[in-house]
Formats: structure tokens, sequence, C-alpha cells
């Protein structure tokens, strides 16, 4: 596993009143629902970022409102024509 450090002010723990481990998976779930949510990354992918079962990324999704199904209607389309 690979480690990332980051150095923030103190003064962003005490305006978001989280601590800085509270922080981290607050920051760990944005990231996973903001490229999910771009397509940039799979379900599966964003909850491994997010440090959660898919079930609870799901969950955490819903209460972000952002849909839980990305369809690409391109990708539909050649699915289709497939058969």
């Amino acid at each position: 596993m690979t480690i990332v450090t980051l150095e923030l002010p103190e003064e962003i723990f005490s305006a978001l009143r989280l601590s800085p481990n509270e922080f981290v998976r607050e920051l760990r779930l944005a990231a996973a629902i903001h490229w999910y949510g771009r397509g940039e990354i799979s379900q599966e992918k964003a909850a491994n970022i997010a440090d959660l079962n898919r079930t609870d990324f799901l969950l955490a999704l819903s209460r972000e409102q952002i849909d839980a199904f990305i369809v690409d209607f391109d990708d539909l389309q050649r699915e289709l024509e497939r058969g």
C-alpha cells in the first residue's frame, strides 16, 4: 500500500469539525464519489478508494444524490448492436 502525506493547516479540521482521521475518511469518500460520478472509475474501484464495501458505497452515493448506475449510451448502443 502506498502512503500519501498531506500538509494541511489546523484550521481545516476545526472549521469542518472533524478530527484528522475523520477528515481522511471524508476526503477518500469525496474523491471516490467525484471520480465515479465523472465515469473515470468503476463502483468497485470507488468503493475501494473510499475504504467501503460496495453496499456502503452505494448508500453513500444515495446520501449524496449521485446516480448509482452511470450509463454511457454510446457503449450501450454498441452492446445492443453486438446482440
